[in-house]
């Protein structure tokens, strides 16, 4: 089938057939749905500078030193027309996260995290997909996941693939919201696909989750107080008062995610890279703590928790270990750090040991 641009763009049928042979060749590829939608992002643009205005961002500078092309995706890659979606779930087999954060001895870490870092394993398959769509004929796309100025959300909202819920994260009434997102920016004139409809209702449970309160309204998250952010994006001292609040969870946090209703409907991934690895879907904080640099590179390689570095990952543990009071091991562990190269690890390892004995502080 040809589909080089020598088609006229006002041939209906020809475009909507080209659609469904990419969504058919994206689910041979693994993807669970795929949705196209237009490049007009207009009706995101305030709410993304009010929530930068606000400061809510933190740290994250990316989220606005792009200007408008995060919001403009012709103006990012020139000559894009459509945005093709991709949704992939990613839950595997392993331990009953409720099971982990109830058990103050062990180490929650988010779910996404827990296999082979999704950035690659999403990306060979966007490739592959654009790939399968150039040899069919001349055409322009570029691939993206999580790795530029993308409203992955907003546009996966367009292209049908779910909408919005009040925790900000794409919600669908088939998968809940235990998927990854990717992207092709394409010149193609594909038929968009139709929005779906909200069914978050009068729901609150989200809001009511957050354990720092970083949900401050629906569809508004402060970043600055959200545990994902505290202990990946933040390469600095984590807030005292926040410590306490982040209990054992030392990369990321699913609260929001596992107490909406929709999850139940979520679905196990059928992609073996998602698999826990090395033991993190059920690990000892004590066990963790015990690892060298060497260590955590060697074990964290080819994982998204490698980023963080083994200074940020040693602060996660230390301000877990605090607000580990009575688990067994604890405190030599601590001790056993307290003259830590690192500054930023000595200073929440000595606030970790106050937590277990206030007065030596």
């Amino acid at each position: 089938m040809d589909v080089g641009h020598d088609n006229p763009s006002g041939d209906g049928e020809h475009w909507a057939s080209l659609a469904i042979l990419i969504k058919a060749w994206g689910k041979a590829l693994g993807f669970d749905e795929i949705g196209i939608s237009d490049v007009d992002l207009s009706a995101s643009e305030a709410g993304l500078a009010a929530w930068v205005e606000a400061g809510f961002h933190g740290q994250m500078d990316y989220m606005y030193k792009h200007g408008a092309k995060r919001t403009r995706p012709d103006e990012l890659i020139p000559g894009t027309l459509r945005v093709i979606s991709a949704r992939m779930s990613y839950l595997g087999q392993g331990e009953d996260p409720a099971a982990v954060l109830a058990d103050a001895g062990k180490a929650y870490v988010s779910r996404y995290a827990l296999g082979r870092d999704y950035h690659k394993v999403l990306r060979a398959r966007l490739q592959g997909l654009a790939r399968q769509i150039a040899e069919a004929g001349p055409v322009a796309t570029r691939v993206f996941v999580d790795s530029a100025p993308v409203m992955e959300v907003a546009l996966a909202e367009k292209a049908g693939l779910g909408w919005r819920g009040k925790h900000s994260l794409l919600l669908s009434r088939e998968a809940g919201s235990f998927f990854f997102l990717g992207e092709i920016y394409t010149d193609l004139p594909l038929p968009p696909d139709p929005p779906v409809s909200a069914h978050c209702g009068q729901c609150t449970a989200c809001i009511d989750a957050c354990p720092t309160g970083a949900i401050v309204a629906p569809y508004r998250v402060d970043a600055r107080r959200c545990v994902s952010y505290l202990t990946i994006e933040l390469r600095d001292a984590i807030p005292e008062d926040l410590r306490p609040l982040i209990g054992n969870r030392i990369y990321g946090c699913d609260d929001c995610q596992l107490v909406c209703p929709w999850n139940r409907f979520a679905r196990l991934s059928s992609v073996q890279d998602f698999t826990p690895r090395n033991g993190l879907d059920a690990a000892g904080l004590v066990e963790l703590f015990s690892w060298d640099k060497s260590t955590f590179e060697a074990r964290m390689a080819g994982s998204p928790i490698y980023r963080i570095g083994f200074e940020c990952w040693s602060r996660n543990l230390a301000v877990a270990l605090g607000n580990a009071r009575g688990e067994p091991g604890v405190i030599e562990a601590l001790e056993a750090r307290v003259d830590d190269p690192s500054p930023l690890v000595r200073e929440h390892v000595a606030w970790a040991l106050g937590q277990h004995h206030p007065r030596a502080c």
